[in-house]
């Protein structure tokens, strides 16, 4: 099993819709983040899925470190910078 890539020391403001559900990337490899976009595959990595409780702005983990999956808890603050994955 591969381990996550930091994809950004910085968390994705995203606006999103109450009841649809969104496929965050734990993997860290995805071109489209904070979204899946199924680069994980081979690595023995899924997508975590989400549905939206309410509308409005949400902050996914952009450093893949997150005690709190998807959504960030600062934990990039912590790490040291590394440049984004492309």
């Amino acid at each position: 099993m591969s381990q996550s890539v930091c994809a950004q020391t910085s968390p994705y403001p995203m606006d999103v819709e109450a009841g649809k559900k969104y496929a965050w990337c734990a993997c860290g490899r995805s071109a489209t983040q904070p979204l899946c976009d199924g680069s994980h595959k081979g690595t023995g990595m899924n997508p975590l899925i989400v549905t939206a409780d309410e509308a409005g702005t949400v902050y996914f983990c952009g450093c893949k470190q997150t005690a709190r999956p998807p959504f960030c808890d600062g934990t990039h603050s912590r790490l040291a910078p590394t440049p984004p994955v492309r």
